[in-house]
């Protein structure tokens, strides 16, 4: 049975060329018509998880980062003038589940400096896990040592059940530990497997139509 898998990187719910208004119901528009299983979202309004949930009728787990301190306040602003605040409107990480409902979510906080970063899991009802990082930017030393420590957690938290590991790693060549083998990527955006899932035959990476939402393309895998 083929499960397809996407990572996408929401810009905080951002478009280019910027409208500078809430964007939420055109990000859920996209998510709702394409063909997924389970999405990996990164850099998500923190309020986004459930309406996107809803939209989609999917199950939804949502993992705060960083700049979420005052977070009324910073809600307030980025509805407004969401151009104005841009990612200080605060970030989350988010995990979307067609389907299969998700029994188990963990969570693992990977650093604080420079900027708050966690990978996330969520274990569904037929026992796969599907993992989630939003890596720092501008310093691949770090980013690879949060690569590292994400796999790593992730691949004891599934315990040889099958796995995905995927989100913006903000490194163009991660390298997570083995058993993780890559399935697709799209410059900084990627997916790993592990546990028998390997990319379904005959099949590549495949870049999502996004219009002008964010400044990353969704990049979207078949697995069996």
């Amino acid at each position: 049975m083929a499960l397809r898998v996407v990572t996408w990187n929401l810009f905080h719910g951002r478009s280019i060329p910027a409208r500078n208004r809430d964007l939420m119901h055109l990000f859920a528009e996209r998510l709702r018509t394409w063909e997924w299983d389970v999405a990996l979202l990164q850099e998500v309004p923190p309020w986004w998880g459930p309406p996107l949930a809803a939209a989609c009728d999917a199950d939804q787990r949502t993992a705060l980062t960083s700049r979420n301190q005052l977070l009324p306040l910073r809600r307030a602003i980025a509805q407004r003038w969401p151009e104005a605040i841009k990612s200080g409107g605060g970030g989350a990480n988010v995990i979307l589940v067609r389907g299969p409902r998700i029994e188990l979510h963990a969570r693992r906080r990977l650093c604080l400096r420079p900027e708050r970063r966690v990978v996330h899991a969520v274990r569904d009802d037929r026992g796969r896990w599907f993992a989630n990082l939003h890596a720092t930017v501008h310093d691949d030393p770090q980013a690879r040592r949060e690569i590292a420590l994400a796999g790593a957690t992730a691949l004891r938290w599934a315990a040889g059940a099958p796995l995905v590991l995927g989100g913006d790693l903000n490194v163009r060549d991660p390298s997570p530990p083995a058993p993780l083998t890559h399935v697709a990527g799209s410059g900084v955006d990627h997916l790993y497997a592990a546990g028998g899932l390997v990319r379904a035959a005959g099949t590549r990476r495949e870049l999502l139509d996004r219009g002008d939402l964010s400044d990353h393309a969704p990049v979207r895998a078949t697995l069996e």
